[in-house]
């Protein structure tokens, strides 16, 4: 137990807090580089981001293999005249057709005209390479300066297909990376004052998050090396991480150092306390995170699974952060950095004081007075919010549904299905033994829901032939994943080798993989809380209550939020927001009873159950909330990002952690844990522990 304190105390350190500060300079120099390459492993090909397993991308592979030649990806451009096509149209797209041929990485498809006479559709194929490389942007970027310079009045043009879908694509997220960061700064910045109102203190932690984003970026890059799958929303999710909760554990140490410093003139004594009563609660708040996170490698999906490591690294980096360097920074800077609220030192040893006063102790003696009223009232509050999951539509988030307005591509595929009934830039694609082709053309023209088929087409090798099926319905609806489905259980009564790919059959395999993950994922996570309070609280009967309780709060926050969703005008949502929403909902809120039943542990061996109970609500009141809003504003921040998964996302949890926050923590667990009584700390009895705080070491 000494090393350990000696250990936590060591950025507290009269020569060691030095040691500490130049053994950050150098993390973040090395970091900082490997943060330069993240680029190189975000991933955000939707391909790579399925099981190996799934049909859909087991098509991909044998296409690869049967049809090298075409790998390409299809930029198409539709031009439509609502009057119908002029000849100084058709004389624009050819002028197009020429620019356009130099972008192109092939030969050029076109211009097809529609039958009704008021469209033409272009296909520059885009060499498969550009889209992993990120090429594809700029290439649809040209192509998009090149259709609309000197387009003729009341002529319509639009590039869409795959090529400009995934342009479309990394442009969206694209905005979320600079804006979001930008955003995040300003809001923690501002919370930050609010608090302390200190124009000095503020940019203490605030410096420390910043190296804490670095440390995880650089540590990101090194994930993403060693073959995990980096996707755009795993960085933008580990920003959010870092900034928020390594704002929540500086609230957290910031506020203890302060009580300390009041009690001790010796500022190095005051940080080293602080530590040594923070660090424990800290470190099972951010365990609970990592060990959460990790759940995620047990999903099939590789976009969830590589987020469970880079969110693991991040919440890492946050608390090596504000454990190591921020108290060591405070410590240097001194009691001045509180200015112009500077605490003094009081003489008031610990435990001696008064008990707290103010807002927080007013409720934490209505609290006591009627505990099982308040706690069931609580209860049944929370219950009814939680109804509001049965507004909840979780029928995915695809194409033009996870953008808050529709972009070009999606605009130009909505062109090409009014005008050309047969065509589609997204057509479902079946591979089947050229010994079978023949029956499975048969077979599919036969199957409700396909619209029409273009003509098979044979492999190089002969062995192999491909069918372009044309749906009735929009690939990213519900009905063309039903006829996805329909298609594959015909087919395989044909030939059980044959495979249905294209992008309705992706989205109908990321949906069944995703809810299969959601059925594992979710009882791992409770698991883990279950595991960390346990061994923290030293019992059996508290980490079950509040396991209740964090469960009850995300089911009222799921609930509250479908209806926010509803209101939002985004109703449908994906089954990646429930995987995530549970993972922070439940590991997040938690943070906040961890703080509580810590200190309250801490409290009740000086004071007894109840009273202890009720100090440790009244002394940790105001910074647990001010944790709860700045993790929430943080999360909000998603909020201002075109992606209507990261809207959905930023809201239940910031939702969520308002009510663990201001609800859960504040009333329904303190009302729970007094009516229950001592039994809450069954088998330990922490009230019949003392408490020494004597013979403070404080390391050279």
């Amino acid at each position: 137990m000494r090393m350990w304190q000696r250990l936590v105390s060591l950025p507290a350190g009269r020569q060691s807090k030095w040691v500490v500060l130049a053994t950050w300079l150098m993390i973040f120099g090395v970091f900082g580089w490997l943060a330069g390459f993240i680029e190189q492993v975000q991933d955000n090909d939707e391909t790579n981001w399925m099981p190996a397993n799934a049909q859909s991308t087991r098509a991909v592979h044998l296409a690869n293999r049967e049809f090298p030649a075409d790998d390409t990806a299809a930029l198409v451009i539709v031009y439509t005249r609502d009057g119908g096509l002029a000849t100084a149209d058709r004389a624009e797209v050819q002028h197009d057709r020429v620019e356009l041929a130099n972008l192109a990485d092939g030969p050029l498809v076109g211009p097809e005209q529609s039958s009704d006479g008021k469209a033409l559709m272009l296909t520059v194929p885009v060499a498969g390479s550009k889209l992993d490389s990120g090429e594809v942007n700029q290439v649809v970027a040209d192509a998009r300066a090149v259709i609309n310079a000197d387009l003729p009045a009341g002529l319509t043009a639009k590039a869409t297909g795959p090529a400009a879908s995934r342009a479309d694509s990394a442009a969206a997220n694209g905005q979320v990376d600079s804006t979001l960061t930008l955003a995040t700064v300003i809001v923690v910045a501002v919370l930050l004052f609010v608090t302390y109102r200190s124009p000095v203190l503020l940019f203490v932690p605030l410096a420390c998050v910043v190296f804490g984003v670095v440390v995880a970026q650089g540590a990101t890059y090194l994930i993403g090396q060693a073959g995990a799958t980096v996707s755009g929303s795993s960085f933008i999710l580990m920003i959010v991480l870092v900034f928020g909760l390594g704002t929540d554990y500086a609230l957290l140490l910031i506020s203890r150092y302060r009580e300390e410093l009041r009690r001790h003139a010796d500022r190095h004594e005051a940080m080293a306390l602080a530590l040594r009563r923070t660090v424990p609660s800290v470190l099972a708040s951010a365990g609970t995170m990592v060990l959460a996170a990790l759940a995620l490698l047990a999903a099939d999906m590789n976009s969830t699974k590589g987020l469970g490591p880079v969110a693991a690294v991040a919440v890492a980096a946050a608390v090596l952060a504000m454990t190591t360097l921020l108290p060591a920074l405070l410590v240097v800077l001194g009691r001045g950095v509180f200015w112009p609220r500077i605490p003094r030192h009081t003489g008031f040893p610990a435990g001696a004081e008064s008990a707290p006063s103010g807002a927080w102790a007013s409720i934490a003696a209505r609290v006591s007075r009627r505990p099982r009223r308040t706690w069931i009232v609580t209860t049944l509050v929370l219950a009814a919010m939680s109804g509001g999951v049965l507004l909840l539509n979780v029928g995915g988030l695809a194409g033009a549904d996870n953008f808050t307005r529709k972009p070009d591509s999606v605009l130009g595929q909505e062109m090409i299905r009014a005008h050309f009934a047969a065509a589609s830039t997204a057509p479902t694609l079946i591979y089947a033994p050229a010994g079978s082709g023949e029956q499975a053309v048969g077979a599919s023209q036969s199957t409700a829901g396909v619209g029409g088929l273009q003509p098979a087409e044979l492999s190089a090798s002969g062995e192999w032939v491909r069918i372009a099926a044309v749906l009735a319905d929009p690939p990213t609806t519900k009905a063309a994943q039903e006829t996805v489905e329909r298609l594959r259980v015909r087919l395989t009564n044909v030939d059980a080798d044959i495979l249905v790919g294209g992008q309705a059959a992706t989205i109908l395999d990321q949906n069944v993989t995703m809810n299969r993950d959601l059925m594992v994922i979710v009882p791992i996570i409770i698991a883990v809380v279950i595991l960390v309070l346990g061994i923290l609280l030293r019992a059996v009967v508290a980490p079950l209550l509040l396991l209740g309780c964090a469960l009850l709060s995300a089911g009222a926050a799921l609930g509250l939020s479908s209806v926010l969703f509803h209101a939002a005008g985004y109703p449908r949502t994906d089954q990646s927001v429930l995987i995530l929403g549970f993972l922070f909902l439940v590991a997040l809120g938690v943070d906040y009873t961890i703080f509580l039943m810590a200190r309250a542990r801490e409290e009740v061996g000086q004071r007894g159950h109840g009273p202890g109970l009720l100090h440790a609500l009244a002394a940790t009141g105001g910074v647990i909330t001010s944790a709860g809003v700045v993790l929430a504003a943080t999360f909000l921040v998603l909020t201002i990002t075109p992606v209507v998964l990261n809207i959905q996302l930023g809201l239940l949890v910031a939702v969520g952690v308002l009510i663990d926050a201001f609800i859960v923590r504040t009333v329904l667990v303190p009302a729970l844990a007094i009516d229950v009584g001592r039994r809450t700390w069954w088998p330990s009895h922490p009230d019949r522990a003392t408490d020494h705080r004597s013979g403070i070491d404080i390391p050279d």
